[in-house]
């Protein structure tokens, strides 16, 4: 993108943000519920698309953890094995008040782990399910998928509506927001954010890419916000760069393809392929017509943020803007709702659960002007 010539605009950011949910205007506003009273209605368990090979200098063990951190678990687990921090590795970072489930490794070269490493674990409330070597780190990003399942309740389980909301989630898709954990309590991540982006931001002021996630985020959900506004969120406009459903490959149709553009549109009925919404950073947005229009907007309307992630050096990338339920299912029970449902690495359940219910942690709803 070209970078705004602003070079410390203060952007107007509202919070909380009433992001518009999708299915509002049809089924009116969702229902109060609870999701996450105690950690084992918040299931998450990682998969993978290979296993470990049984030997190398790495040992990996899949856990469970309850009411932890992956970055609580991967500290106890290089004390207790006495390396340093960054010989422990994990695909991804996994929520705490929940019982989750991944693979984490750790470096140990020319030796065994430490006797009674598993008693160990427990003791401090993770268990081993598993354990295998393999000659590598364990790198951020490398799962495919994580599988969730997850109890409602509350005044949500007797809606009558919900059934409908659930099936039009599972034929249409659900728009893919960054979920509120990533803007930190109160939006704070973003305020920092906007205050590092606007002096110059700088590697030790923001180690782990934390405050320019934030700020990517933002950008992305408020161009999320603007397609499900005008309708055309999960529907290719011209000049629209697509991501194939499930996979990262992605590629742009001409503005004057009209051939083509029905095509993908049907496709886009199907679930096939998805827009591809921009992740703000440094490189040439690859759309063209109505889709960069968007991009246009946004950075007119938050020249702060664009400018300092294009100076901070980010790369430009893309995120789908809608995404597809992996083998959904809703199971009833007595006064409670369970959800069962997978997602691409990178996706936050909470994207599904502020279609279904009304909940302070999953934002502020927009107002209804459905009447």
């Amino acid at each position: 993108m070209t970078e705004p010539a602003h070079s410390a605009v203060e952007d107007s950011i509202d919070w909380p943000p009433a992001w518009p949910r999708v299915l509002q205007g049809e089924l009116g506003a969702p229902p109060s519920g609870d999701y996450r009273t105690v950690p084992e209605d918040f299931r998450v368990e990682e998969l993978l698309d290979f296993a470990p090979q049984g030997e190398g200098e790495h040992l990996w063990l899949f856990i469970e953890k309850r009411d932890q951190t992956t970055a609580m678990v991967a500290r106890e687990l290089a004390r207790l094995c006495a390396v340093a921090p960054r010989q422990v590795g994990y695909a991804g970072m996994k929520d705490r008040v929940a019982v989750t489930r991944q693979w984490l490794s750790v470096q140990l070269p020319g030796r065994e782990a430490p006797e009674a490493l598993v008693t160990r674990l427990a003791e401090r409330g993770i268990r081993v399910l598993d354990q295998a070597r393999h000659p590598r780190k364990l790198k951020r990003g490398v799962h495919r998928a994580n599988r969730f399942r997850l109890r409602i309740s509350g005044a949500a389980v007797a809606d009558p509506a919900l059934e409908a909301r659930w099936q039009r989630l599972c034929q249409a898709g659900v728009a893919n927001y960054v979920g509120p954990q990533r803007f930190g309590a109160d939006g704070r991540n973003l305020q920092r954010a906007r205050a590092v982006l606007a002096r110059g931001w700088r590697k030790r002021d923001d180690r782990a890419g934390m405050l320019l996630s934030a700020a990517r985020s933002w950008l992305f959900n408020e161009l999320l916000a603007a397609r499900i506004r005008d309708g055309s969120w999960a529907t290719p406009l011209p000049g629209e760069v697509v991501m194939l459903d499930g996979s990262a490959s992605q590629f742009g149709v001409a503005p004057d393809a009209a051939v083509e553009l029905a095509e993908l549109r049907e496709r886009a009925t199907r679930l096939d392929l998805h827009p591809a919404g921009i992740l703000w950073g440094v490189g040439e947005s690859r759309a063209a017509g109505a889709a960069r229009a968007h991009e246009t907007a946004l950075a007119v309307r938050y020249p702060g943020l664009c400018g300092g992630l294009e100076r901070a050096g980010v790369r430009l990338a893309r995120r789908a803007l809608r995404l597809r339920l992996g083998e959904p299912r809703l199971t009833h029970g007595d006064g409670e709702l369970w959800l069962a449902f997978s997602l691409p690495r990178g996706v936050f359940a909470t994207a599904v659960l502020r279609e279904l219910i009304s909940h302070p942690s999953l934002g502020t709803p927009p107002p209804d002007r459905s009447s």
